[in-house]
């Protein structure tokens, strides 16, 4: 029995030794589970990588938001770093709001910077909706915030998904009661910018299948609009038909559908909508991590719909931010991370469309151009 104990405790002398012995583990090397929100894998593959510092083309942004009035000559600086000609920003409220200005201060603060490099659209006021001739004289106070130098009308996704009247329902997009203040824009010759919706991903539940999980994650006030009266898909169905019979029925009025009119997942669909409405733009703002990933089908409906694309960002302007888009557009680049030009929206890479120059020149300002110059007061 002596011998046995004696054998045993040797046996563990050595394995203990043995274990010691091993070296030890690498730093950085993860030595238990690894949270897939700490992931951060970095490509290996060896590709080329262009830097475009600035655009072959002047560059139009037509959809910004520079309501922090204060930063407006930093926003310059980043602009002539860039090669950006022009900026809008869709912050220029018909009353001063907590996070935005007046459309009259925003002007002020814009020109007392530059005269002519800043764009402010007018924003409605759909809290006093309920009020007698409401849509009359809201277009009334859009005719005088032109005349003052306002260049188009705003319309945020509040619409449809967020603002309600006295009896507590949603304010549909297709409201009757908004129909003078589009055909007012039609009559001043201004562009409406409509968001209408958010992503599909946005209507989808929020768990382990939805492809921006960490973007919802990381932005959670993004949420507050998925409470759904109708179930997922079939709402946001729903608001973008409300939102094409308003261009239907106001053809002299032209209509910008912001983020590739809030459906670049099927560009398909995007299509038949610009070939249906004659007077409906869409712009490429905060999305090419949409069509980046789709680089065949995104070309092609880019160089299809050339003439009725255009130019933003939805990103404050930063030199480095724009370069990611003129990377997009003009190179062959291939798996390249668009984080930079907004913030991270997936968990894809994305590749450049390379666009033929008459493309990208009308993309970058000639379509712009061709729409504000509608305007009635010059």
């Amino acid at each position: 029995m002596r011998k046995q104990t004696v054998s045993l405790v040797a046996v563990l002398l050595v394995i203990a030794a043995g274990l010691a012995a091993q070296p030890a583990a690498p730093a950085g090397v993860a030595t238990g589970d690894l949270k897939l929100r700490d992931w951060k894998p970095r490509s290996q593959m060896v590709v080329k990588e262009s830097r475009i510092l600035r655009p072959k083309f002047p560059v139009i942004d037509m959809h910004n938001h520079l309501g922090k009035i204060a930063n407006t000559a930093r926003y310059l600086e980043e602009m002539d770093k860039a090669g950006v000609w022009k900026c809008v920003s869709l912050d220029g409220g018909a009353v001063t709001e907590r996070t935005k200005p007046s459309y009259q201060e925003h002007l002020a603060a814009s020109r007392a910077v530059s005269k002519d490099r800043f764009l402010v659209f007018f924003r409605p006021d759909f809290s006093t909706i309920d009020a007698p001739d409401w849509g009359r004289r809201e277009a009334q106070k859009l005719e005088e915030a032109v005349k003052a130098g306002a260049r188009g009308l705003k319309i945020a996704k509040e619409l449809g998904m967020g603002v309600k009247d006295k009896s507590g329902k949603l304010i549909r997009v297709d409201d009757p009661r908004i129909d003078p203040v589009w055909a007012k824009c039609g009559e001043l010759g201004i562009p409406v910018m409509m968001h209408i919706s958010d992503p599909k991903a946005f209507f989808t539940p929020f768990d382990e299948y939805n492809e921006r999980y960490d973007e919802m994650r990381a932005h959670p006030n993004y949420r507050k609009f998925t409470p759904d009266p109708e179930g997922g898909m079939v709402w946001k169905t729903a608001l973008l038909n409300q939102r094409n019979r308003v261009i239907a029925r106001h053809p002299e009025t032209v209509f910008i559908g912001a983020h590739v009119a809030n459906q670049p997942e099927e560009l398909h669909v995007v299509g038949m909508w610009l070939d249906l409405y004659p007077n409906f733009y869409a712009d490429i703002d905060a999305r090419i991590s949409e069509l980046g990933r789709q680089p065949y089908t995104a070309r092609k409906f880019l160089i299809r719909y050339q003439d009725r694309v255009l130019f933003g960002t939805d990103t404050d302007p930063d030199a480095e931010a724009y370069r990611i888009y003129y990377r997009f557009l003009e190179t062959d680049d291939e798996y390249f991370d668009p984080a930079l030009s907004h913030h991270q929206q997936g968990r894809w890479m994305i590749y450049g469309v390379y666009l033929p120059d008459e493309v990208l020149e009308k993309i970058y300002n000639k379509n712009a151009l061709k729409i504000l110059s509608r305007c009635k007061f010059q």
